[in-house]
């Protein structure tokens, strides 16, 4: 149920998350969640968690946070666009741009590890989104698989930045991924300062703009979530070209 209270922060569904980075398996049950992102979608999502294969299987933070920004401020702007979403769990955020924005005739690509791959066509499923939606696997520093549209317009990407390990994988992908014209959304919680050296780093090697046009981000950024922009460096948006 979502919260009806006046408060802003009470009544943003983005907070009533579950925080723990490495939940216990026993602890909570595999269950479904009804999202509308506060009126923003007409029809609710259906979201199924499930943690048997990891804190992927459940709702976080920063892809409410994301997915609310993106059907405000974006419904009408990626129709016709190449969408993929990174490290999406079960499929939030690209579940959120199926449903609620105008994008045309072109899928949104869910993508994940494998053992998130059933958690993510199941909630394709569940919202009847198999015509404009599709699940892959796409792991964080490999090659990208051959249904991944090369250098996508549009890259999704929210609670990324968790595993240390991984942060040199994810950058490689969004390196191979971001072409002259794409943008990725990316959204995380600052947890650590390993976290902070990961931006670091992104901002050496990509153009980092904080989004600044969200009506929620002061809220947000008290639980210290951030909402970016990544671009290639202009240098090599003319090498690409």
């Amino acid at each position: 149920m979502e919260n009806t209270g006046s408060s802003p922060i009470d009544s943003n569904e983005s907070f009533n998350i579950n925080e723990s980075l490495v939940p216990v398996r026993d602890l909570k049950a595999a269950s479904q969640r009804s999202i509308s992102f506060d009126g923003l979608l007409q029809s609710p999502l259906i979201l199924q968690e499930d943690l048997k294969e990891g804190c992927g299987g459940q709702l976080w933070p920063a892809g409410m946070v994301l997915s609310k920004y993106l059907l405000r401020q974006h419904r009408s702007s990626f129709i016709n666009k190449t969408i993929v979403e990174l490290g999406a769990g079960g499929g939030l955020v690209g579940l959120a741009v199926a449903s609620g924005c105008h994008i045309g005739s072109q899928p949104v690509y869910i993508t994940d590890q494998t053992p998130m791959l059933p958690l993510m066509e199941t909630n394709i499923k569940l919202n009847g989104l198999s015509s404009i939606a599709a699940a892959a696997v796409l792991n964080w520093g490999e090659p990208l698989p051959d249904c991944i549209p090369k250098h996508p317009t549009i890259v999704l990407a929210a609670d990324c930045v968790y595993f240390e390990p991984a942060f040199p994988l994810l950058l490689s992908t969004l390196n191979d991924l971001l072409g002259p014209e794409s943008v990725c959304y990316f959204c995380f919680k600052k947890r650590r300062r390993a976290d902070i050296r990961f931006m670091k780093q992104a901002k050496k090697l990509f153009d980092v703009d904080e989004i600044q046009n969200d009506p929620d981000a002061e809220f947000y950024r008290r639980e210290n979530i951030c909402l970016y922009t990544i671009r290639p460096k202009l240098e090599r948006k003319r090498a690409q070209n």
